[in-house]
């Protein structure tokens, strides 16, 4: 579950009345800042494992889990005040996993498209997974659409799958505002899992409404993304990629 809470809204009740409803494994929320933190502090009952990022930038980041959490990163990569959490755990299942959950920036309207940051972190997180030796999630507030260049190409590059095809948009952005909604919340997975289901949930205050998806990993045939010619795909992440858009950057927890 994905939750950008919109640092100014303090209806954390409603918001946890949502955790306690649906009960997911996972929770991330976005923009979560100290007050939050301490709001969001009787999750812990449930969730043993959590990972604490508390910003007053609008770039906060909280991750609360039911699985055991055996590695976590927080990482700045690509401006200093935006983080990104990275953690390897076990499933249910004891299938040790990757998950990322990033917040990019939205980029600034007097900037050039190849500079901009949201999309060298999209890039460089996309290079980073290209091919993972473990099951992988990616997940967060991308300030960009599904359809858009840079998302498709971030999917084309990692390989990664998104949940929603063929499923509907799910616009999470703007819960205020019914006639002008854009799906700006995101989850990717690796082959292998199979969708259960993804609920647009409840407002609870925020400008976006937080979203559930429910996966089972089942190593499932799922058929691949169409890819570009290797040519035309190496074009486009020269056009993206900053200097500083280096993948190593990106904690990738591979096999031993």
């Amino acid at each position: 579950m994905s939750a950008n809470v919109l640092m100014s809204n303090h209806n954390s009740e409603q918001l946890i009345s949502l955790v306690n409803q649906h009960q997911p494994d996972l929770l991330i929320t976005l923009e979560s800042d100290s007050w939050w933190q301490n709001k969001l502090s009787v999750l812990k009952k449930d969730y043993p494992y959590y990972i604490e990022c508390p910003k007053d930038n609008r770039y906060g980041m909280h991750l609360y889990s039911k699985f055991k959490i055996f590695d976590a990163q927080i990482c700045q990569l690509i401006e200093d005040d935006i983080p990104s959490i990275h953690i390897l755990f076990a499933s249910a299942q004891g299938v040790k996993m990757q998950a990322h959950f990033i917040h990019p920036a939205p980029p600034s309207p007097t900037e050039e498209d190849s500079s901009r940051p949201r999309d060298s972190e999209l890039i460089m997180v996309a290079k980073a997974l290209k091919n993972p030796t473990r099951p992988t999630i990616v997940a967060g507030d991308l300030n960009d659409v599904a359809w858009s260049r840079s998302t498709r190409l971030f999917m084309q590059i990692s390989g990664l799958l998104d949940p929603r095809k063929g499923r509907g948009f799910y616009n999470t952005f703007h819960a205020s505002y019914f006639f002008m909604r854009w799906p700006l919340d995101h989850l990717f997975h690796s082959e292998g899992f199979k969708v259960k289901r993804i609920k647009r949930l409840a407002k609870y205050g925020s400008d976006h409404f937080a979203l559930l998806t429910e996966l089972t990993f089942e190593n499932a045939d799922q058929q691949s993304l169409e890819t570009k010619s290797a040519q035309h795909k190496q074009e486009e992440i020269q056009q993206l990629a900053m200097s500083k858009a280096d993948k190593r950057k990106v904690p990738r927890f591979e096999k031993s």
